[in-house]
């Protein structure tokens, strides 16, 4: 599928179907629009009335032209108020676009969207990852690939001529998020620490990144004891990587994305009982994912800023190895835990994989896991929690996510919460109490880094999505990667 920029305006544009894009209760065809629609014999007047077309955000109609039109059919997609158009409202609208179109078996496509912020280079990087996002299908699975028939081969994004670099960043950008999806979506038995260890050797090996990727042995050296107390049950054996990409020249940050590796969470020997999800928990290591895909954009974009992706691969299993509730695991800080849940491993993992990128001297790090339940009660499934002590790194990661169109709410650090975490006998324990249970997951983290600014995301909500959403298909979605290739671009 090719998807370029072309100085075609949409009344002169041919092919199988032309999409144009509407505003809510301003759907009365006037200047060029009325001149096209007399072209094609009142079409879209006739579309706008048959199927009472509003223009609200992402609706859509389509119809068929009438005979020796040079525009087989016409696709109306909603914009919403004009007052709210924003990128992701390009993106929304350009997956409805793209989703229509493979429905109506079209193979050549004109797009006629408003340009946003007289930016046109957004706005061709918005709507393109609008269409490669939501006709992304994963049929690695199935005997018989479900995507039959017809399909998109020439994508025309109209009076958009030019602006091939937006275009070629969202096709980059889309290949990490996909990979993320890819690697959340298989199963445990494909996706193991091992396979997770040869993904980040295939990006090393593509992009020129270097690797360094611990076993058991060298993390036993490190003192990571809180990372191997999880994977002692395991008879998979746990991978810590670290990848590393640099600029040429002197970097103009140092930063570090650490990300859960859980490949599966059987909770340990406080086993999730009926009703526990534990059949989804393949996607435990969603974090992991989001740093891998992230990795994989970055190492096409290449900027000037010094990335460590970092992940502390294992399972929580079950087995006469496994840690016990009330067990003390000494962290590589030299912090000793008391384990109340072998439930709650995935901070367990990141304290150390923590510990060991503040030692990395880097400006900033940020961390993303599926960590809590309690952050989808309180946000849902489109919303990621973000904590932090660092009001500049908070605003750095909001405009991030919302110019990638990926959500996320800022949580508040409570520190007398703290008090649910103290041990008699330890330094802490790995849970608190069942109120608040993502604030002093938070909390706990914030044992592992000294002084380097860090930002928190629990995508436990957002990392899968059971309906359609946006460019986001039903299954994984690919959070937050897009919000983080952001994060590294910025010139903050």
């Amino acid at each position: 599928m090719e998807i370029r920029g072309t100085d075609t305006l949409r009344l002169d544009w041919t092919g199988d179907a032309l999409a144009i894009g509407l505003f809510e209760d301003a759907v009365d065809l006037t200047g060029d629009l009325a001149e096209l629609d007399q072209k094609l014999t009142g079409t879209i007047t006739e579309l706008i009335e048959e199927t009472e077309f509003k223009g609200s955000t992402s609706s859509s109609a389509v119809t068929r032209v009438g005979s020796g039109s040079p525009i087989r059919k016409i696709i109306l997609v909603g914009l919403g108020k004009a007052d709210d158009l924003s990128l992701d409202t390009l993106r929304r609208g350009s997956a409805t676009i793209a989703r229509t179109a493979k429905q109506q078996k079209i193979t050549t496509l004109g797009i006629s969207l408003p340009v946003v912020n007289d930016d046109p280079i957004a706005t061709a990087q918005g709507i393109t990852e609008g269409i490669i996002l939501a006709l992304h299908q994963d049929n690695r699975f199935k005997s018989e690939s479900e995507d039959k028939g017809a399909k998109l081969e020439q994508i025309d994004l109209l009076a958009l001529a030019g602006q091939e670099a937006g275009i070629d960043k969202a096709q980059k950008i889309c290949e990490g998020v996909i990979l993320a999806r890819e690697l959340v979506a298989a199963p445990a038995n494909e996706v193991t620490p091992i396979s997770l260890a040869q993904t980040a050797e295939e990006l090393a090996s593509e992009y020129g990144f270097s690797l360094e990727i611990l076993d058991r042995e060298a993390c036993e050296e490190l003192g990571m004891g809180a990372f191997l107390g999880v994977a002692k049950a395991s008879d998979l054996p746990p991978k810590f990587i670290h990848m590393t990409y640099k600029p040429d020249g002197t970097p103009k940050r140092k930063l570090a994305i650490v990300g859960k590796g859980l490949t599966f969470d059987s909770g340990g020997l406080n086993l999730k009982g009926a009703g526990s999800g534990i059949e989804t928990m393949k996607m435990d290591m969603g974090g992991a994912a989001a740093t891998l895909g992230t990795a994989k954009a970055i190492g096409q974009l290449k900027p000037d800023v010094e990335v460590h992706f970092i992940s502390a691969a294992t399972e929580n299993m079950i087995s006469g190895h496994a840690m016990h509730p009330g067990d003390i695991l000494t962290a590589s800080n030299g912090k000793t835990i008391e384990v109340n849940n072998t439930d709650a491993e995935g901070r367990l993992t990141l304290a150390d994989a923590l510990v060991f990128a503040e030692k990395l001297e880097v400006d900033a790090i940020a961390d993303l896991a599926t960590l809590t339940g309690a952050c989808v009660v309180a946000l849902g499934n489109d919303i990621a929690g973000l904590w932090t002590t660092d009001e500049t790194i908070a605003q750095q990661f909001k405009d991030a996510a919302e110019a990638a169109g990926e959500k996320l709410w800022q949580m508040p650090m409570e520190e007398k919460y703290f008090e649910g975490l103290k041990s008699q006998i330890a330094d802490f324990k790995n849970t608190g109490p069942r109120a608040a249970g993502s604030i002093t997951a938070a909390l706990f983290l914030k044992q592992f880094v000294k002084e380097t600014p860090w930002v928190h995301i629990d995508i436990a909500g957002t990392v899968w999505t059971d309906k359609e959403n946006g460019c986001n298909n039903s299954g994984a979605t690919g959070f937050p990667v897009r919000t983080l290739v952001n994060w590294v671009l910025s010139e903050t």
